[in-house]
């Protein structure tokens, strides 16, 4: 079955594969926070969705079968590098013109820190907060993408909502210094 024979015009084939394509990209860079890595996967994706057009069998699966070629692709790139925890420093967050510029340094601080407690997530629990909080995929959805039970999605969505929750929580609490700590014990 050829892919184009789900749109009507090579038109609308290119119009949804661009959209997709910022799809799959923010995905992709959510999970690997590397720009030039992300837009490999998802040209990888792309690609390969292109060649094996003939596997897709249900035209309403299209975006989870997308989905499910990037997380394969994903897969691919862990195994063939040794996994890491460093993250480089993530893109500066362009500010909107209608901001002022303390309104948009403090809402990119804020991006910034949410994106830092994010990476900090282990693995499975990024990818399954990004496809169903970011990506709005049902559970249903993230468990056929990345081949995995629905309870297990449930469980890493929860435990990655929480650790979240707790890591950003205690950015805003006070930090004492020793100096703080000396002052009370007099």
């Amino acid at each position: 079955m050829n892919l184009l024979a789900f749109f009507t015009t090579p038109c609308e084939l290119r119009e949804s594969l661009k959209q997709q394509r910022a799809r799959l990209y923010r995905i992709a860079y959510s999970w690997c926070h590397d720009a030039a890595l992300a837009e490999d996967l998802t040209q990888d994706t792309l690609t390969r969705a292109l060649k094996h057009a003939d596997q897709l069998r249900e035209t309403d699966r299209f975006d989870p079968w997308l989905f499910t070629i990037l997380a394969n692709r994903w897969r691919d790139h862990l195994r063939s590098q040794r996994p890491h925890e460093d993250i480089e420093d993530l893109l500066d967050i362009l500010p909107d013109d209608r901001d002022s510029p303390e309104r948009a340094d403090e809402r990119g601080e804020i991006v910034d820190l949410v994106r830092a407690a994010v990476a900090r997530l282990t693995l499975g629990q990024r990818e399954v907060l990004t496809l169903v909080d970011l990506e709005e995929c049902s559970y249903a959805e993230v468990s056929a993408i990345l081949a995995i039970p629905i309870g297990t999605v449930m469980s890493r969505l929860c435990r990655a909502r929480h650790q979240l929750r707790e890591d950003l929580i205690s950015l805003h609490e006070p930090r004492r210094t020793a100096r703080d700590t000396l002052r009370r014990v007099k």
